[in-house]
């Protein structure tokens, strides 16, 4: 694999995992859930 093509998986394999990220924070957001930080250190105060 070619340096090129390796810069370009991986740029494309992040973009990707942001996207899904802001989509599912999104998704959350529209459901009214409070968004949390996986390792329970979010204060959630409402």
């Amino acid at each position: 694999m070619t340096p090129l093509k390796s810069f370009l998986l991986t740029a494309l394999m992040v973009s990707g995992i942001a996207a899904w990220a802001i989509g599912i924070y999104s998704a959350d957001a529209v459901a009214d859930h409070v968004a949390v930080d996986g390792y329970g250190v979010t204060a959630a105060v409402r």
